[in-house]
């Protein structure tokens, strides 16, 4: 509940007013919203949103990184409106964007020497370098520190608005502090409409992640945050640069020279955890993970790429894009968080990703979007022994399919691959009619299932195999020494019930067939649900 105070505001019926996070009081504004086509730049829309900055306002505009919140970055009072706005601890520090490399030399002492290599080669573009900071950098742009942090974007209508604003624009994203970056005009409304001047829709921007972060005051220079300059490409221009391994947890009290570096920051409104293995391993993690969820009708989400988007089943399942090219990755991380929200994930899983190139600032905004909860796949996986069940009958057309189906259709705690095969399949064909119209008699159908052969060269260990009859288990381990468990389904069940064959008998030997599978699987399910180690252990993940 509010304050007496806010109370007797609104019962007064005035909107204008809000609290920010630290009990000021700001005035409730119009934003303004235009848009604009980078390769068309209206003017006076520029013009309009360079004299907002001039008169100590605060505009939203697209770079190539992320959408950025502008302000006059040598006003004290430009400073204290971005923090207010964003809800941004005012130790972290702002960047400093110039569109101009001579403008550099007004904000920043003792520019080492490599710094016109470095502006040669990647400015403008991602690349955010520190200095010392002059004297006409106030210290709340700068989170009280004496260095400041400087970039030049390559976006054309972001230069434009840093030269109508004066030429020293301080630019955080534009969102909600700690939140996924905007990548969109839409994700800064969202945060931040009411609270700014104006936002500049420029469309989706072109990579994705914030710039890199190189520490220009040590030797040599250091990478405090990866972006898409990586520490190759700057080897090559100045030579070997450092990258910083420390991480700062909340709690430090040391400050931060470079925005992201002390709070957890890009953070979706779900839990997010990362489950870290090889690909395969990560794979069926989540996917236990996600089965497991889905039982506890928890709602969660997965970050998937194209490659492996196929392999799950149960959550909301979000495409990040494609492994082959990580920049699509980048393009779509927070956006995919955002999307999160929209739809009320509580828990998110997210597979990891490459850390070289620009992985590596994938994997940094992860992380700390994550607070650097990780999951071991391999902690995950160990707790399931079997993850494919196949039935073996002689021609996949009745007994096997029908054993698959119920089997699908238990309550089963752990997530299992079903399938049936055939001793001897010609060629393939549908279920034996009068096995189908039993099952139906059950409410169940097998009518997508078509015969298939039984192959044994690629079962793994994790695929338990079984059979209707003790010569098709005799004949399977005699042609296939690298099945590790094949059982009838009598003996693993610890059943000695016959499973009767009604090939070519009337329906009512398939009705008693039936009966006698509903029994043994009945069995085969509590069997599994009884060493399902890992329905133990869930909570601690979601």
């Amino acid at each position: 509940m509010g304050s007496g105070k806010e109370r007797a505001w609104k019962t007064q019926g005035i909107k204008e007013f809000f609290f920010t996070g630290n009990n000021d009081i700001m005035k409730v504004m119009e934003t303004i919203v235009k848009k604009i086509d980078k390769n068309n730049i209206d003017a006076d829309i520029i013009q309009e949103a360079g004299d907002i900055l001039r008169r100590g306002g605060l505009v939203a505009f697209p770079t190539e990184t992320v959408y950025g919140l502008g302000a006059n970055a040598l006003e004290e009072k430009a400073a204290k409106k971005t923090y207010a706005a964003k809800g941004r601890p005012s130790d972290n520090p702002l960047i400093v964007h110039i569109a101009d490399y001579e403008d550099l030399r007004r904000i920043a002492v003792n520019i080492p020497p490599g710094t016109d290599a470095l502006a040669a080669h990647f400015w403008p573009g991602p690349l955010t370098m520190i200095f010392w900071k002059s004297d006409v950098v106030p210290y709340g742009t700068t989170g009280g520190l004496e260095t400041v942090a400087v970039r030049m974007p390559s976006d054309p209508a972001a230069l434009a608005l840093i030269r109508a604003a004066g030429g020293f624009v301080s630019a955080p994203s534009a969102n909600t502090s700690g939140r996924p970056s905007p990548t969109t005009a839409e994700h800064v409304i969202h945060d931040l409409n009411g609270k700014i001047d104006m936002v500049i829709d420029g469309g989706a921007v072109d990579i994705g992640v914030e710039s890199t972060i190189l520490d220009m005051t040590v030797s040599p220079p250091m990478i405090l945050r990866p972006g898409a300059v990586t520490a190759e490409m700057f080897a090559e221009v100045i030579g070997p640069v450092d990258v910083d391994r420390t991480i700062l947890d909340a709690e430090s009290g040391i400050r931060p020279k470079a925005p992201g570096m002390k709070y957890r920051h890009y953070a979706p409104k779900a839990r997010l955890m990362i489950v870290e293995g090889d690909i395969r391993e990560e794979i069926l993690a989540i996917r236990q993970l996600a089965y497991a969820a889905h039982r506890r009708k928890k709602k969660i989400g997965i970050i998937a790429t194209s490659e492996t988007l196929p392999f799950y089943n149960y959550g909301i399942i979000k495409n990040a894009g494609t492994r082959e090219n990580e920049k699509t990755i980048a393009r779509n991380l927070y956006k995919v968080l955002r999307e999160f929200d929209q739809e009320d994930a509580e828990v998110i899983y997210s597979e990891s990703f490459a850390v070289q190139g620009i992985g590596k600032a994938v994997m940094n905004r992860l992380e700390k979007a994550a607070g650097h909860q990780k999951i071991t796949a391999a902690d995950i996986v160990k707790l399931q022994k079997y993850r494919r069940i196949i039935f073996v009958s002689g021609t996949d057309s009745a007994r096997g399919p029908i054993a698959a189906e119920l089997l699908r259709n238990q309550d089963l705690e752990q997530e299992y691959v079903v399938d049936s095969r055939g001793m001897v399949v010609l060629f393939p064909e549908p279920v034996n009619q009068k096995a189908e119209a039993v099952m139906r008699s059950v409410g169940m159908t097998m009518e997508p299932h078509i015969s298939q052969q039984f192959e044994g060269e690629n079962i793994l260990d994790d695929t338990l195999v079984l059979t209707m009859e003790e010569s098709q288990k005799d004949k399977l381990r005699s042609e296939y020494e690298n099945i590790r468990n094949i059982y009838t389904l009598n003996e693993f069940t610890e059943d000695t019930t016959e499973i009767p064959n009604p090939y070519g008998k009337p329906l009512t030997a398939y009705g008693e067939c039936l009966e006698v599978m509903e029994k043994l699987i009945a069995e085969l399910a509590e069997k599994l649900n009884s060493s399902a180690e890992g329905e133990k252990e869930w909570g601690k993940y979601m």
